[in-house]
């Protein structure tokens, strides 16, 4: 028998059986697919680097950049290229994201009253939060209902929605506020006003680093100092579980026939995945699992030669407001946003497609994924001719989407698993949507799963 069965071998699963390993409990990691990593997934093809998920690790959250330095990643850790812009489409043309802004929330109002990303009425609207009453009830709320509150329609349209809610390929009137900003819940709580509590922060000196960091050979890198610390027989592809029995200890059985004894389980699956695995145990806790609803989204990846790009692509990208209605949700220029991305002359050009915003996007095919990418780049970048070479990424149901009443839902999820010892949840679907939240997850899993172990270890030895 052993301590621990991690089913998912996604970040959050590796992530957890790492810090299970530093503990020196036993354990093994069964991962239905051929590979582990889930959507970090990087390749190198003629000289390009390309990452087809997650390209970075935020400094804000340093779980994941801690992560690597445990890992012996330290020294390669790489950040972001100067200059450090962002862009927004709107009208057709990309305007700089206002400098001074925490995920768009301006700390200083002046680089917001130059920009032509807004209109005059949507600057005054903008800076009229201040003397916006804060909300009395604590109910969850969707972010595009706070922002429009706290901001006005403009600021959702050009901000909240491509930027906050795009980065989650979800819906802005959907995805919850509490869930996945509560710091503008506090700072709106505390504070009275986002304006008057983000523009009371420290200005300090501006950061050398930027605010992320990646490696030279793309995250993957991240997953394959993961594998190799956990040791080759500590992790198993191409298996699948097929039925969790028993109550401590638990029996695991795998497609291959192979029953797994162990003495706890963690599920780093999906939700939709965790609610069919305990759909016969606690029809419950399967029930509010399967009511996290998920996003599929595609990457489209497009290599060039410098000369046929007449944008100076200085910066790491642009996102896209639904208004724009181009097709795409963001383009990011890895070429630009990372050392040594693509060969000397050569541009590396990303697009994302799909999400909640356009689901039927991610059943059109690779070669019309392509078009559409290029129709929309064209424009705004000046492309002439065509790709060197294109690679498109398929993420089917990869994006969790924690829409309003997530929280209360996880915490109902919580309170159910007490009356199964033995048995934890971690991963994207429940806590935390990016990998710095699902690393700090899985640590917290992990150590969960050692006090458990320690406590039933005591009540073994104590003769009960």
């Amino acid at each position: 028998m052993i301590d621990a069965v991690v089913v998912g071998g996604g970040i959050a699963g590796l992530a957890t059986a790492y810090e299970l390993s530093r503990r020196d409990r036993s354990f093994v990691v069964l991962e239905r697919g051929a590979r582990p990593g889930g959507v970090i997934l990087s390749e190198e093809i003629d000289g390009f680097t390309i990452d087809g998920g997650p390209d970075a690790l935020l400094i804000q959250k340093p779980d994941g950049i801690e992560l690597c330095k445990e890992l012996g990643l330290g020294d390669r850790l790489v950040t972001t290229k100067l200059p450090r812009l962002a862009y927004i489409q709107r009208a057709g043309r990309l305007h700089p994201l206002p400098a001074a802004s925490v995920l768009g929330i301006p700390t200083r109002f002046g680089p917001f009253a130059r920009t032509r990303l807004f209109s005059w009425p949507g600057k005054i609207r903008m800076g009229a939060e201040m003397f916006v009453a804060p909300r009395r009830d604590d109910s969850d709320e969707s972010i595009g209902s706070f922002m429009g509150r706290r901001f006005g329609r403009e600021a959702v349209t050009y901000l909240a929605e491509p930027l906050l809610a795009g980065i989650h390929a979800g819906d802005v009137d959907r995805l919850s506020v509490q869930a996945l900003f509560p710091r503008f819940v506090d700072a709106e709580r505390k504070h009275g006003s986002l304006l008057r509590a983000f523009s009371r922060r420290p200005a300090g000196p501006p950061s050398v680093d930027g605010a992320f960091k990646s490696l030279p050979g793309g995250l993957s890198e991240m997953v394959r100092a993961l594998v190799k610390a956990l040791g080759a027989d500590h992790l198993r592809t191409g298996t699948n579980v097929e039925a969790i029995t028993g109550r401590g200890p638990f029996q695991v059985r795998t497609s291959a026939g192979e029953t797994i004894d162990a003495r706890a389980v963690v599920l780093a699956t999906p939700a939709f995945a965790t609610s069919a695995l305990l759909r016969d145990r606690d029809a419950e806790i399967a029930r509010l699992a399967a009511g996290v609803p998920y996003a599929s989204a595609a990457t489209v990846a497009l290599a060039f030669t410098r000369e046929a790009v007449q944008h100076s692509l200085s910066g790491s990208g642009f996102v896209v407001p639904r208004v724009e209605r181009t097709g795409i949700l963001a383009g990011s220029w890895l070429s630009s946003k990372w050392p040594n991305r693509a060969p000397e002359g050569h541009v590396l050009v990303r697009t994302f497609v799909g999400g909640a915003r356009d689901p039927e996007a991610f059943q059109k095919s690779d070669k019309e994924l392509v078009s559409l990418s290029l129709a929309a780049l064209r424009p705004l970048l000046g492309i002439r001719g065509e790709p060197r070479f294109s690679r498109i990424y398929r993420w089917e149901r990869a994006n969790a989407q924690h829409e309003v009443g997530h929280v209360a839902r996880v915490a109902a999820i919580e309170r159910a698993l007490t009356k199964h010892p033995g048995l934890f949840l971690t991963g994207s679907g429940f806590r935390g949507t990016g990998i710095p939240d699902c690393v700090a997850d899985a640590r917290a899993t992990a150590t969960s799963v050692d006090a458990f172990l320690g406590s039933e270890f005591r009540v073994q030895s104590s003769g009960f």
